[in-house]
């Protein structure tokens, strides 16, 4: 399964294990069981530190356990982890045997201590870019403390348990039989969940700290290049982001970043922070804002406050809170979310082998989702708002040319349908002749748009009807001292490398500002 390449990649890797350790396989007489076989034995060539069982007892078949000899580590893959998990399973392995994460000494030492039982299932998709996060965030608690065990289950593989559990969106969290969690997370978004204590120490840490001469709200492309300008000017910065990297981490491939030719979000999100972590840039993550206080009078400092809690105050600040999938806003949509209504074609796709699914939208993003679904699903019916399609016209040119797809124009989704556990229909409206129609399937994926992130500022700052933060061509509010970037803002055209610029020119402008006041 591996390529010579890939080989030689793995055993350089594999120098790394300090710590003699062995994979325990369960097998049946399937063909993904020698698949998995193949893989496990050309791994253990590669070192001689790794040794291989066949005998184990597990009843998810193929799957394979990470055992160390004296030590209770609790790590296992139900699958092949191929695809987006190989690094997974690399980082388990070298893990596994003895060499450090890159996690912080504090954080370590808060998995460690952590007491009870926690018993982990992650459901995840081998073309998920955000489902290693989750699998190497519970695979390092995992091997770092006993009383975390975590098992991380191809979905694909696996259908008949992901269909008795109803999962529809992955990575899918389960913790001790019951949902956990549901997306994207890092090891301090779990911990957050589990040691409830953290969330209130790290608010009165966030608290007490002096006030900042920048502080930049979000962490995506716009907030990362806001704050490195900032710090290069040698001035008190900080960023404060729900989640550092923002929308980028959920886009699967990036080919419009100039001078990179292709890359993936979050590929592309930890060069960002590795940038920004090249400064002194205070960066407090997991953090989202929810109140801005103005300054007042002339010297007055800023003040944002946290759901969690906490409150920064700064001179400046520079707000790069991005933007969020639209919704369909209609009945049903809430209720079945994550249970058929997905927004992630490239994660949840593969959940819905050999079903039928509807996407919502005609632009790229919905023409090209209807096209990669083509390919897994039995078939896709696309629908748009308007009496034509937005997409480019190469793309409209490949989607009509695919069998197993119907496109309906003046289409208005009107509900979402489903049997009270997932979905399986939606009703829209023909626009021209009003008629309502039912479309009988398993998911709809819902691709019209963005949102921008700005409802905690209604009534702060001026926003244009759409809830974009209205700023000028330095990217200043009508509050002083306070500026905007990115897709939040009124700036036309929500590019990556716009987001850049802006970001960029946000964090000028507020140094001007702070040396003229």
């Amino acid at each position: 399964m591996l390529d010579a390449n890939l080989q030689t990649q793995l055993k350089a890797y594999l120098e790394k294990v300090t710590l003699p350790f062995e994979i325990v396989a369960s097998l049946d007489d399937s063909a993904k069981s020698q698949e998995l076989l193949e893989l496990l034995q050309t791994i253990v060539g590669l070192t001689d530190k790794i040794t291989l069982k066949t005998d184990g007892s597990d009843a998810r078949r193929p799957s394979f356990a990470l055992n160390r000899p004296g030590a209770d580590i609790g790590l296992t893959f139900a699958g092949i982890p191929m695809g987006h998990e190989f690094t997974s399973l690399v980082l388990a392995l070298l893990q596994v045997g003895g060499h450090p994460s890159k996690l912080d000494a504090e954080t370590i030492e808060q998995i460690k201590s952590l007491e009870g039982s926690f018993a982990f299932e992650t459901y995840y998709s081998l073309s998920c870019q955000n489902c290693p996060d989750v699998v190497q965030a519970l695979n390092l608690m995992a091997v770092l403390n006993p009383n975390i065990r975590n098992v991380s289950i191809d979905g694909a593989l696996f259908q008949e348990e992901v269909e008795r559990r109803q999962v529809m969106a992955v990575p899918s969290i389960y913790l001790n039989g019951e949902v956990f969690a549901s997306g994207r997370m890092d090891v301090k978004e779990i911990l957050a969940k589990i040691d409830t204590g953290a969330s209130n120490r790290d608010a009165e840490k966030m608290s007490a700290k002096p006030a900042f001469d920048v502080l930049v709200i979000g962490g995506g492309p716009a907030g990362a290049a806001a704050a490195i300008y900032a710090a290069r000017k040698g001035i008190r910065t900080a960023i404060a982001a729900e989640r550092f990297g923002g929308q980028v981490l959920d886009t699967m491939s990036i080919e419009n970043f100039i001078s990179v030719k292709e890359t993936e979000g979050p590929k592309l999100v930890r060069a960002l922070e590795e940038h920004v972590r090249e400064y002194e840039v205070d960066i407090m993550n997991l953090q989202r804002a929810t109140v801005l206080i103005p300054a007042v009078g002339e010297g007055g400092l800023h003040e944002v406050k946290f759901d969690s809690g906490a409150s920064l105050k700064a001179k400046t600040v520079i707000l790069s809170t991005g933007a969020r999938w639209r919704e369909m806003g209609v009945p049903g949509e809430q209720q079945y979310k994550a249970k058929g209504v997905c927004f992630c074609p490239h994660c949840d796709g593969p959940l819905f082998k050999g079903k039928r699914v509807a996407v919502i939208g005609g632009g790229n993003s919905g023409v090209e989702a209807a096209i990669d679904l083509a390919g897994l699903v039995a078939h896709v019916t696309l629908l748009e708002f308007a009496d034509t399609l937005r997409a480019d016209a190469v793309l409209q040119k490949k989607l009509y040319s695919l069998p197993n797809v119907t496109v309906i124009k003046s289409a208005q989704t009107t509900e979402v349908k489903g049997d009270g556990q997932k979905v399986n229909g939606l009703v829209y409206k023909n626009r021209v002749t009003e008629e309502l129609h039912t479309v009988a399937l398993e998911g709809i994926f819902v691709q019209i748009g963005l949102l921008p992130n700005s409802d905690w500022l209604k009534g702060t700052l001026e926003l244009s009807r759409f809830g974009e933060i209205i700023v000028d061509a330095k990217g200043a509010t009508n509050v002083a001292g306070v500026f905007a970037a990115g897709d939040v803002t009124t700036v036309p055209y929500k590019q990556i490398v716009i987001a850049v610029g802006e970001g960029a020119k946000a964090s000028l402008s507020a140094f001007d500002h702070l040396i003229r006041s």
